[in-house]
C-alpha cells in the first residue's frame, strides 16, 4: 500500500487551474494541464517511493511481481499487465473527435501494421497495441460532450432548423433513411467531402448556426457547440459531424460509457476518467493529428439514440457504474459531513485508491497505513486485499476506488 506520485500530462486543450488547484501547487500553472495519470501506462507510469528510499515505477513493479501486485486471475487474465488507466481529465477547449477499437479490431489492426513495419511511434500508426480501449468518464464539475449518435429524426429537425441550400441535399439524404444505415451514408459523405465542397457548405451552415441562436430555437445549444467548433477548426468536416451527435452536459456525479465504435469528442469540464490501458485512437477530425478515414469507418458504431447516462448503482456505501468492460470498474464513495463510519473494501485484485475532497486514512490487515488528502491516490496491490477507510477531518468526503473489472 503505498501513495502514488502521478504524471501530469500538458496537452494543449488543458487547464492552466483545475490540476493544480487539485494537488495543492500554485495557480495558474505556466501552461495547460490536461491529464492526471494514475496506473502502469508504459507511456507514463505512476511511481512509487518504496521502504528504501528509493523511487519505482508502478509498471517495474507490476512486470517484477504481476501474481503479487495483480492476483494471480488478474496477472493470467491480462498477461501480467494492468488492465487499466485512472485520470482526472481537465478540459479548458474540445478534445478531437474520436472511436476506439474492439478487441478482435485493435489485434487484427495491431498485427496488420506490425506486418506492413510501421513504427509504433509513427503519426499515421492507427494501432500501436493490440487492446480495446473502452472508456467511461465520469463529472466532478458540469461537464460537457458530444457522444454517440442521436436519433435520426431529431437529427433531421435540427438539419431543417439550420437548413441553407448547401446543406438541404444533405438533410433528405437522412430524412428519406433515418436509421444507422442513413447516418452511415450522411456521415461517409461529410467526412469525404472535397475540400472545395466543405470550403463552400461550411460558413453557409455557420452562419445558420449563429441565427438559430439569435432566435432562441430548439437547438441552441447544439448550434452552440458547432460554432464553437468551427471557429477552432474552419475546414474542417469533423465540424459537420459533431451535428450527428448527441450534445450531453453531465452533473457531477453522472458518468457515460464509451464501448467499441462510440463517437465522441469531450468539450469543456472536469472528469474522472477510466479506461482500458491503450493508446488505439481512431480520430474523426478537429485535429491536426492523422485521420485514417477508411480505418475510421471499419471501426465506428452508427447504431443511435439516446446515450445511457448513470450516476452509479448503490452497494452500501458505494455507487458502482457498471459496464461490460473487463479491464475496469469505477466506483464512488462519499461521506457527508456528519458521517464518519469506516468503510471496509475488500478486492481480490490491484485498486487505485482517489480522493477528490476531503482526507482520509487507508488502514491495511497489518496495521500499515497512509492518510490519503485531496488531489492523493494510492495503489493496493492484490496482496492488501482488504483495508478500511476512515475519514478524517469534518467536511464532505469522496474517493474514486478502480478495479480491474474480473477481479472486483
Amino acid at each position: 500500500m503505498e501513495l502514488l506520485r502521478n504524471a501530469v500530462r500538458p496537452y494543449a486543450w488543458g487547464s492552466r487551474t483545475t490540476i493544480p488547484e487539485l494537488l495543492g501547487r500554485p495557480v495558474p500553472a505556466p501552461h495547460p494541464e490536461a491529464e492526471l495519470w494514475m496506473g502502469a501506462h508504459p507511456g507514463d507510469p505512476s511511481r512509487i517511493e518504496g521502504p528504501d528510499g528509493i523511487e519505482r515505477s508502478l509498471l517495474d513493479l507490476v512486470e517484477a511481481d504481476p501474481v503479487g501486485q495483480l492476483g494471480e486471475q488478474c496477472a493470467e487474465r491480462w498477461g501480467g499487465r494492468l488492465p487499466f488507466l485512472l485520470k482526472i481529465l481537465a478540459a479548458e477547449e474540445p478534445l478531437s473527435m474520436q472511436a476506439h477499437p474492439s478487441a478482435e479490431q485493435a489485434a487484427e489492426g495491431h498485427a496488420r501494421e506490425e506486418q506492413a513495419g510501421i513504427p509504433r511511434d509513427a503519426p499515421n500508426r492507427n494501432y500501436p497495441d493490440p487492446t480495446a480501449k473502452p472508456e467511461l468518464v465520469c463529472a466532478l464539475t458540469e461537464f460537457h460532450a458530444l457522444a454517440g449518435f442521436r436519433e435520426p429524426n431529431r437529427t433531421v429537425a435540427l438539419l431543417k432548423a439550420i437548413e441553407t441550400p448547401g446543406l438541404a441535399r444533405f438533410t433528405v439524404l437522412l430524412e428519406e433513411q433515418p436509421d444507422s444505415d442513413g447516418l452511415r451514408a450522411l456521415f461517409t459523405t461529410w467526412i469525404t467531402l472535397p475540400q472545395a465542397s466543405l470550403d463552400e457548405l461550411l460558413p453557409e451552415v455557420l452562419e445558420a448556426c449563429v441565427q438559430h441562436v439569435r432566435d432562441h430555437g430548439e437547438f441552441a445549444a447544439e448550434c452552440r457547440t458547432i460554432l464553437e467548433l468551427g471557429e477552432a477548426h474552419p475546414r474542417d468536416a469533423g465540424v459537420l459531424c459533431a451535428l450527428l451527435l448527441n450534445r450531453l452536459t453531465l452533473r457531477a456525479g453522472e458518468a457515460i460509457y464509451l464501448p467499441a465504435g462510440n463517437l465522441h469528442l469531450y468539450l469543456h469540464g472536469t472528469a474522472v476518467e477510466i479506461l482500458a490501458n491503450s493508446d488505439n485512437i481512431l480520430r474523426c477530425g478537429l485535429t491536426p493529428k492523422h485521420v485514417d478515414v477508411p480505418e475510421l469507418l471499419r471501426v465506428v458504431d452508427f447504431g443511435c439514440g439516446e446515450m445511457p447516462v448513470q450516476d452509479g448503482t448503490p452497494d452500501g456505501r458505494l455507487a458502482v457504474y457498471h459496464t461490460d468492460a473487463p479491464e475496469f470498474e469505477l466506483s464512488r464513495i462519499e461521506w457527508a459531513a456528519d458521517e464518519r463510519d469506516e468503510l471496509l473494501v475488500h478486492c481480490t485484485g490491484p485498486q487505485i485508491l482517489l480522493c477528490t475532497a476531503g482526507a482520509l486514512r487507508v488502514i491495511a490487515d497489518d496495521g500499515e497505513q497512509v492518510e490519503l488528502g485531496r488531489g492523493q491516490s494510492v495503489w493496493l496491490p492484490a496482496s492488501d486485499p482488504a483495508v478500511r477507510l476512515k475519514p478524517l477531518g469534518d467536511t464532505p468526503i469522496q474517493v474514486f476506488r478502480a478495479t480491474a473489472g474480473t477481479c472486483s
